[in-house]
């Protein structure tokens, strides 16, 4: 499984983009959560907040802070982790 993560937003408007190739059953499980809790265009986000683009294999949904999901926010870290 592939994973892709966009972060854009926050105080310094600097996009980070991470990828991992991973067939971790947690993660890949934990990917297809955050997925399907996505939404199909990006939300509205807080001040100042960062916005995300999370991409797995072929599918891509949005999410944003301060509402992102308890599965969204450890798969945006667990990428940018091990990603490096």
């Amino acid at each position: 499984m592939d994973i892709t993560v966009i972060r854009t937003g926050g105080q310094g408007g600097r996009p980070r983009r991470a990828t991992l190739h991973t067939s971790d059953p947690d993660l890949t499980d934990l990917a297809r959560t955050a997925v399907a809790e996505g939404h199909d265009t990006p939300p509205v986000g807080g001040p100042e907040g960062f916005s995300y683009e999370i991409t797995v294999d072929d599918t891509a949904v949005y999410c944003a802070d301060p509402r992102l999901t308890t599965a969204q926010a450890h798969l945006i870290t667990e990428v940018f982790q091990q990603a490096g």
